[in-house]
């Protein structure tokens, strides 16, 4: 099969080039483009035809993305949005078949390299994750990071892989890394529609960069409406480039280079690029092309008709100024072709896409189908054994009678079979079943898996060493712990790289980096304006290009900020890649001690709700947090690390390996052996169990208390299910609010550990009241679980149980 992208990335306009030699880009470039278009109109037919989900196309947008190609070189990055496809043919890092395969939700990561059928079409990835775990050349290759849907949420992401660029150019320590970098001549392309620029993403993200000075190139498709609504009630002036115009970079300035042109220009379109991206390229300059006159032909995806909001005046002049139709017009009028030649291109070019849809179509479907044959057999089988033979044999016809069926089908009957033989035993029943738990294997690896790596690299496969201590060792406060632990990892790894608010001159509001930017310099710890959601997207770009971030959110209120960019973007990169891309980023953050509505710091049931895909890191004590950082550093998957707010000036041992020694992840621990209740705690509120440990010691009652040190995963040994044996109730003491993170344990402990078979009393949630905590100790006592909570929560427990020995207090 040929290639969609034949590679041109020769300019248009080359005194070199002889005249033929210019024909056949140009005419290689439409036929490019062409195809990408009967793609979009194909795409669409399949959706309505009920072959596909969903769809939504690049049509309108194929010239300006032909001439970005042009510019793309192998090292450069791409952090786009769903209508880049014919910038992806062109570059050849997408051909047809994938984007058929894709359309079709083909799950098998052969077919689509991208997100093995996990994605809506069009939202693209190049796989820079071998099987094993370990790092493609990425200097070698043309990369792109994996799409997501939302509008705007990739922006932060671009800022980091241009500022990688930055870090490989300027840190002489990383020339090393070859196969990340050629000297940092690396540029991040990035494109986005006109109404997403109103998102809050891309104005965080623009002025970022234009502080940053990054090789970042933004692409603009505007097509004047955002689905239905138009650039004036999107945009000042209707116009993102004007209202821009202030980022102009001028002598002695910091800023951008900014650039327009229309979408259906191809000699200017490629003009622009070269100049842009030259400049980007070399000089580390961020741009802004603006391609206004953009169209779109089928409207913004297959859920509506654009004939609905759009004029009739309006839909003329985009049928005038298609793209393709200017570009035709102008290759016919330069004697660069002739009509018939563009006929007959074009009748080619129609044939070869139906040839690709056919060809993905029949191959999926005749996997799916010879799997259904395999069910019906079976089912047939069962029914010449079997008291409900009838509806048996009706089960089978109708899922031999199903049009284009789906492996829910397949699968619904095997299941339905099941369920009419509920009373039957047979031969014929257990190859049912065994085929059944086959297929349901295979479907979890299609469909269930890659929530995270699980490669050789993950921090759950780090050794375990123990934290040693000299006898003499110091007791220093806790913060100073850290800090010897980040010195001893920065100078141990030089892709070790900190930002944030206040992280680099003053070394972090709570001094955990005191001094260590004059030691590692300002490239490697690093201040940041305050702008949470791109200090994550910062991250997630450098980690996508082999560097080890440690993203710092002053304050754990303040993820809120970034959540979207964590829960879309980072949390769910390995499952949409099916583990072909990574980003092991360290979210570093700190909560749990009240300081009033907007800093008392433990919105745990959120975060574990929209992280799953973080390691979600809870340590008692800033020792417990230097392990846990020593893990996470060595391993290749995400975490979220919360140290405790009110711990850095505590007193701790300063361990002799302090760089070395390591926490494994989801391994709880016993902080006190007891007989009588578990309790299980994390963070700061351990404290305070422990405290009323000893208080409850002295009315009787001896307590288990349980850290699980980390969130997710959580407790892998079934420590706290293994405790309940032994003393058959429960509670949990939490910060967050009722229903939260308590709930998420009470699943884990009740349910996946089967800890409810344990229980002779019904377990306990303590957690903060429903409001955020007012200001102040009052507030801190009459909000969240205090020492006499505590201890009353644990002794009602007793009393509910033996009302003689434990009478009521009151």
């Amino acid at each position: 099969m040929p290639e969609t992208a034949l590679h041109a990335n020769s300019k248009v306009i080359n005194a070199e080039l002889s005249f033929e030699d210019f024909k056949k880009i140009v005419i290689n470039d439409y036929r490019i483009g062409f195809e990408s278009r009967q793609a979009s109109l194909i795409g669409r037919r399949e959706v309505l035809t009920g072959k596909a989900k969903f769809g939504i196309f690049g049509d309108g947008k194929e010239v300006a993305q032909l001439a970005m190609a042009k510019a793309f070189k192998k090292g450069d990055w791409r952090a786009g949005y769903y209508r880049d496809q014919t910038f992806m043919f062109a570059t050849g890092m997408s051909n047809l078949l994938e984007f058929f395969a894709q359309l079709y939700a083909y799950p098998d990561v052969e077919k689509d390299p991208a997100s093995a059928g996990r994605q809506m079409n069009c939202h693209y990835a190049t796989r820079f994750v071998n099987p094993d775990g370990s790092w493609v050349n990425q200097a070698e290759t043309m990369n792109c990071s994996a799409d997501i849907s939302t509008t705007g949420g990739h922006m932060p992401r671009l800022l980091g892989l241009a500022y990688a660029s930055k870090l490989y150019r300027q840190n002489k320590d990383l020339e090393y890394l070859k196969m990340f970098s050629v000297n940092g001549n690396e540029v991040a392309f990035g494109t986005i529609g006109n109404g997403s620029t109103s998102e809050g993403l891309f104005f965080e993200a623009f002025n970022a960069a234009g502080v940053l000075q990054v090789p970042m190139a933004i692409s603009v498709w505007d097509d004047a409406f955002a689905i239905s609504v138009p650039a004036k009630l999107q945009t000042t002036k209707e116009d993102i480039s004007e209202i821009l115009k202030g980022f102009q970079r001028e002598a002695d300035t910091n800023g951008y280079e900014i650039f327009k042109v229309r979408g259906w220009d191809y000699v200017a379109l490629c003009e622009t690029y070269e100049r842009a991206i030259t400049i980007c390229r070399n000089d580390h300059v961020p741009v802004l092309i603006h391609v206004t006159e953009m169209t779109q032909p089928q409207g913004h995806s297959t859920s509506g008709s654009h004939e609905r909001y759009k004029t009739k005046e309006r839909l003329a002049w985009e049928d005038e100024h298609d793209c393709l139709l200017q570009m035709r017009k102008w290759m016919i009028a330069s004697a660069i072709t002739t009509e018939p030649e563009m006929d007959n291109l074009e009748a080619n070019a129609k044939k070869y896409v139906r040839d690709c849809q056919r060809q993905v179509w029949n191959e999926l479907c005749d996997g799916i189908r010879a799997e259904l044959n395999d069910a019906a057999r079976l089912i047939d089988k069962l029914a010449e054994h079997s008291a409900v033979q009838a509806a048996l044999n009706d089960l089978v016809a109708e899922l031999r009678e199903c049009v284009d069926p789906g492996r829910r089908d397949v699968v619904a009957a095997i299941r339905k079979a099941l369920r009419l033989t509920i009373k039957e035993n047979s031969l014929q029943k257990q190859q049912l079943v065994n085929w059944l738990e086959e297929e349901n294997v295979k479907n979890a690896a299609r469909y269930n898996s890659k929530l995270f790596g699980g490669s050789q690299y993950s921090p759950l496969n780090v050794e375990h060493i123990p934290a040693r201590y000299y006898e003499d060792s110091k007791h220093i406060d806790g913060r100073e712990v850290l800090n010897a632990c980040f010195e001893a990892n920065f100078d141990r790894d030089k892709t070790i790289v900190a930002f944030g608010e206040d992280v680099g001159a003053i070394g972090d509001v709570n001094q955990g980096f005191a001094g260590l930017q004059g030691k590692f310099g300002d490239l490697r710890i690093t201040d940041t304006g305050i702008r949470e959601a791109t200090i994550i997207g910062q991250g997630i770009g450098l980690a996508m290009r082999g560097l080890k971030p440690i993203a710092e959110i002053q304050y754990l209120d303040y993820l809120l900020y970034s959540i979207n960019v964590l829960s879309d973007d980072l949390a769910t990169l390995s499952y949409r890649t099916f583990g072909g891309q990574k980003a092991p980023l360290i979210v570093r953050t700190r909560g749990h001690r009240l300081e009033g509505i907007w800093h008392s710091g433990s919105p745990l049931g959120l975060i574990l709700n929209s992280m799953r895909g973080l390691h979600i890191c809870v340590p008692r004590d800033m020792t417990q947090a230097a392990g846990m950082y020593n893990v996470l550093l060595r391993g290749d998957e995400p975490a979220l690390m919360i140290e405790c707010l009110n711990g850095y000036r505590l007193k701790e041992r300063l361990p002799a390996n302090v760089g070395e020694f390591t926490v494994p992840l989801g391994k709880a621990e016993i902080l006190k052996h007891g007989t009588d209740i578990t309790v299980i705690s994390y963070g700061s509120t351990l404290r305070i169990v422990m405290e009323a440990a000893g208080e409850l010691e002295k009315l009787g009652i001896n307590i288990e208390v349980i850290d699980p040190q980390t969130l997710y995963p959580f407790d892998l040994d079934n420590t706290c299910g293994t405790s309940l044996k032994k003393t058959s109730k429960l509670l949990i003491v939490d910060e967050d609010l009722p229903g939260a993170a308590s709930a998420y344990i009470l699943q884990r402990v009740l349910e996946a550990q089967k800890g409810y078979y344990s229980l002779d009393a019904q377990p306990r949630t303590l957690c903060s009241r429903e409001h955020r905590p007012p200001y102040g100790s009052d507030g801190d006592y009459f909000s969240k679980p205090s020492l006499d909570d505590i201890i009353e929560a644990v002794y009602t427990l007793m009393n509910e149980s033996d009302p003689q020995k434990y009478p009521t207090i009151y």
